[in-house]
């Protein structure tokens, strides 16, 4: 057991000294975030002033969307460290040594799920020059939600770069994949009232369980009750539920197939 620890403890821990040394990636990756809330968001304001009866701005009702923006993309580019790592023969070297293989892919979702849960932080303190309120057990259930939501979608990624062999293929197919679960999220725009064929996408998608509840949270001390209520998908214990069958979902075959690499 204290192996397994030492081990898991190494990957997670060389995740973090990269991500912390590389500090144009921590800059560059909040670039799009901040496009998105304040110039998406200004620019679409005025024609999105009914939200909630008027007593919801439109930038304050995408900032859970861009937090899980953030998380989303952090987390699932996370792994694409596996492909670079094979590339440059790292990989090789961790798989030929004496540690469980699947010791070292929990590493690299806790790793990712870590990385991303930070840079939704840096997001989170935006909340006061949004006129957002938080308390601090909201700051608390934010970062557990965005812990979860990260860890589901780092073992997405996992699962994705298990067989890729080249980053090339990798971002294509990870595009691919998350730019839609991110439109259809409800991250820029309330899922009430869409057609069905989009509520259909929507209730199927992983990350418009992660949304909802960040959402619910992160709004309770700036909109009324009623108005929130109007804009929820699901009570936030379905949506925990269920984000947690995604991530037992993508997790289980993402181990499997990591353990089976050459």
């Amino acid at each position: 057991m204290i192996h397994h620890l030492k081990t898991f403890y190494t990957i997670w821990s060389r995740d973090i000294i990269r991500f912390s040394r590389n500090r144009g990636r921590i800059v560059a990756s909040m670039a799009t975030p901040l496009l998105f809330l304040f110039v998406f968001g200004a620019g679409l304001g005025p024609a999105m002033s009914p939200l909630a009866g008027g007593n919801l701005r439109f930038e304050q009702f995408m900032f859970p969307g861009i937090i899980a923006m953030t998380v989303l993309f952090t987390a699932v580019f996370a792994a694409v460290s596996i492909v670079w790592d094979r590339e440059f023969g790292f990989l090789k070297e961790v798989m030929v040594a004496p540690v469980s293989r699947r010791v070292v892919a929990l590493g690299k979702v806790a790793g990712g799920s870590t990385l991303a849960m930070f840079q939704g932080l840096l997001i989170l303190i935006l909340a006061p020059l949004l006129g957002i309120k938080l308390t601090f057990e909201q700051v608390v259930y934010l970062l557990l939600l965005m812990l979860l939501l990260a860890a589901v979608m780092s073992a997405l990624g996992i699962l994705v770069a298990a067989r890729q062999r080249s980053m090339e293929g990798f971002q294509v197919i990870m595009n691919f994949l998350m730019l839609p679960m991110l439109f259809l999220s409800g991250a820029f725009f309330p899922l009430t009232g869409v057609p069905v064929w989009m509520e259909a996408l929507a209730r199927v998608n992983p990350v418009s369980y992660g949304v909802d509840p960040l959402r619910q949270v992160a709004l309770r001390e700036s909109v009324p009750e009623i108005f929130l209520e109007a804009m929820r998908l699901n009570p936030i214990a379905v949506d925990v539920a269920v984000m947690l069958v995604f991530g037992v979902a993508f997790l289980v075959p993402a181990i499997w197939l990591f353990s089976k690499q050459d």
